[in-house]
């Protein structure tokens, strides 16, 4: 039997009949943009994440886009966000023409600091070149970030806050979305995302009617009353109807999926907490989606290769934060310094993870961890 880090094919296999169908009724009235099947999805998921209004777009990179362009944010202005996620959180502030500013991690949690936030914001307020405007808040993991500190420091400070729920979407604090407190909430659909599609799609959501309906512009070319009349300098970046016909029944599972990967954290928490590891810390009153499972090793490296040989496949996430990367080392960081992210990259790695873990291979994963330790 073949270990899977993530697998789909599970849940393919148990969706399918549901699947064939909603991919059929597509292919029969023919709407493959913005089709029925999108507007119902979106209806959907603004419910699941407790939105007043979800709207669909190409991918995730493009639904953290979309935000940034309804706020007219570009040249000369800050926005905020951690060095230690996939680099689409920073690639598109400045795509924009914007400034991203590092922060560094908790080291539980491995989501922005607030302490390191705060000192950014000062910092960027005394040298007075750049205009501090929005916090991009990372879901990690699948953990929601520290909002209520997060909002606390945005509304002192004038700034917008925006949770990339890329990997997160559907995790709460307390029983709260991440949009109780951000302004915006994105995610992403790409296949191995916790709520994924069969290719590539995002959404951005949020509960201001003002927000909703320039994104709803500018994620068709910037449209005003009809297509051929463009108010705003926009985008192409919509939902197909046919990956809204795939996302609409794994939506409805997607709450017993969360469950049940919580149920396979646990298994890993319980049995590999205390035997020279770090294990992940979830904050109090948070229920992540479990996105990844990672962990801390001496050294990673020799842990992967042991763990190969035995038939388990691991991941990396992330062991070049971004701003070591060439694109994005010019830009600032907080304090000059990420000190938890420098430190976490040395020893982060990853388990298989999915809500159809069943037990006994869990059970010889987690004793072929135990083992590569020795």
């Amino acid at each position: 039997m073949k270990i899977q880090f993530i697998d789909l094919r599970a849940q393919q296999k148990r969706l399918k009949n549901d699947i064939d169908l909603g991919i059929q009724n597509v292919l029969n009235h023919g709407k493959y943009i913005m089709g029925p099947e999108v507007k119902d999805f979106e209806k959907n998921l603004a419910n699941f994440g407790n939105a007043k209004h979800a709207l669909g777009c190409a991918n995730g990179t493009d639904a953290l886009l979309l935000a940034l362009l309804a706020w007219n944010i570009g040249p000369g202005d800050a926005v905020f966000c951690p060095s230690f996620t996939y680099c689409a959180t920073a690639e598109v502030v400045a795509n924009v023409g914007a400034t991203p500013i590092f922060i560094d991690i908790n080291r539980g949690t491995y989501n922005i600091d607030p302490e390191s936030l705060k000192k950014a914001i000062k910092e960027v307020k005394d040298t007075n070149t750049l205009t501090p405007r929005a916090i991009i808040a990372v879901d990690l993991f699948g953990q929601c970030a520290d909002y209520p500190s997060l909002y606390a420091i945005a509304k002192a400070n004038g700034l917008k806050l925006m949770s990339d729920s890329a990997q997160g979407f559907g995790t709460t604090m307390n029983g709260h979305h991440p949009l109780n407190w951000a302004d915006i909430a994105t995610t992403s659909f790409f296949p191995a995302k916790p709520l994924g599609c069969y290719g590539d799609g995002g959404a951005v959501l949020t509960n201001n009617d003002k927000l909703a309906s320039t994104i709803d512009s500018l994620r068709v070319h910037g449209k005003g009353s009809d297509k051929y009349d463009n108010v705003r300098v926009g985008v192409n970046s919509r939902l197909d109807t046919i990956q809204a016909a795939i996302l609409l029944p794994k939506l409805a599972i997607f709450s017993e999926e969360i469950k049940a990967r919580n149920v396979v954290a646990k298994r890993y928490i319980d049995s590999l907490e205390g035997i020279g590891l770090r294990v992940p810390k979830v904050a109090e009153g948070v229920i992540s989606t479990w996105a990844q499972f990672t962990i801390e090793v001496p050294n990673p490296e020799i842990f992967s290769d042991k763990l190969k040989k035995a038939g388990i496949p691991t991941a990396r996430y992330y062991p070049k934060p971004i701003h070591h990367q060439s694109a994005y080392n010019h830009y600032p960081i907080a304090g000059g310094y990420l000190k938890n992210t420098e430190e976490c990259i040395k020893h982060i790695i990853s388990l298989p993870m999915h809500p159809y873990l069943d037990k006994e291979t869990q059970d010889m994963i987690i004793e072929e961890t135990k083992k590569s330790l020795a």
